[in-house]
């Protein structure tokens, strides 16, 4: 008897020939996953506009509480829209997902914010992402304009959320927005003055996400630089420069992997030069044996 193990394998022995109804499986998660890269591919536009229409109508009523009536009830439907067509789209990808209920398993967060409609500003961590993922093609190696995306986000976001959850709450120090964004920028840039703080749960849970997501971001934007220059003054040194440099360390050119201490570019020459030095004593030999062979007769 077999069994069925993740990604469509099976753990038959190799001894056993795979027959034709071991195929299938494996064929039908790869059409799965095709289709969810389609549709993931097809609806990422449209869902970052959407994610940063709900941002707007999100923001609109935290940051003037005496709008009109009008106003917030057109920003709260709009918030109903959004969070259905998050739902939809949510819905969609675990059917077309080859594991449905595995996908539901590693998608904790949209899970949550399908289940439970008040957590609908979880989406805004979805703003973030998305545009992230968006980007990140087209600003990949430019350091500077991603970090500077990223946190702009991030200092929106904890600024927005945060000023909604201590906003009348007894013996609050943030306000206003104008101290939810003092805040956030203190927070994220790990500074922590200490002269505002958030009191209620939520706020100390915000808090929380926004310390670690500014952690992560500079240690993201600090990997991604160190990388980029090493790249960089690796492709402008010289071939001699490079070898000299694989020689004293481990660290050697793009696509040459080190062999301890010395760098496979420095095995490939080495191996060329046996080879020469092996050609060169055959030849050696072969004369030798020619200009012998009269004299022995």
């Amino acid at each position: 008897m077999t069994s069925a193990l993740p990604g469509g394998r099976d753990d038959t022995p190799d001894t056993a020939a795979p027959g034709p109804r071991e195929r299938p499986p494996s064929s039908h998660a790869d059409a799965g996953h095709a289709r969810l890269r389609r549709w993931q591919a097809a609806t990422e536009w449209p869902l970052t506009a959407i994610s940063l229409l709900f941002l707007v109508a999100y923001a609109i009523p935290i940051a003037r509480p005496d709008v009109p009536p009008e106003v917030r009830a057109a920003c709260s439907f709009v918030l109903a829209v959004t969070w259905l067509l998050f739902v939809l789209d949510y819905l969609v990808r675990a059917r077309l997902a080859p594991h449905p209920w595995r996908y539901v398993r590693r998608h904790p967060l949209e899970l949550a914010v399908v289940v439970l409609p008040v957590l609908r500003p979880l989406l805004l961590v979805s703003v973030v992402v998305r545009l992230n993922r968006v980007n990140a093609v087209r600003l990949r190696g430019r350091v500077v304009r991603f970090a500077a995306a990223g946190t702009a986000l991030l200092v929106i976001v904890g600024a927005l959320t945060v000023t909604q959850a201590e906003r009348g709450v007894p013996g609050a120090d943030i306000v206003n927005l104008g101290d939810g964004f003092w805040w956030a920028m203190v927070t994220i840039t790990t500074v922590g003055y200490g002269d505002l703080a958030p009191v209620s749960p939520v706020g100390r849970v915000i808090a929380v996400c926004l310390m670690l997501g500014g952690i992560a971001l500079l240690g993201v934007v600090t990997a991604t630089l160190s990388s980029w220059l090493v790249e960089r003054v690796t492709d402008t040194s010289s071939p001699d420069d490079r070898l000299g440099g694989a020689a004293r360390g481990p660290a050697g050119p793009a696509g040459e992997a080190p062999v301890g201490m010395v760098s496979q570019a420095q095995v490939a020459l080495l191996v060329a030069e046996v080879q020469e030095l092996r050609a060169q004593l055959v030849a050696d030999r072969q004369r030798a044996q020619g200009e012998g062979g009269p004299a022995g007769e």
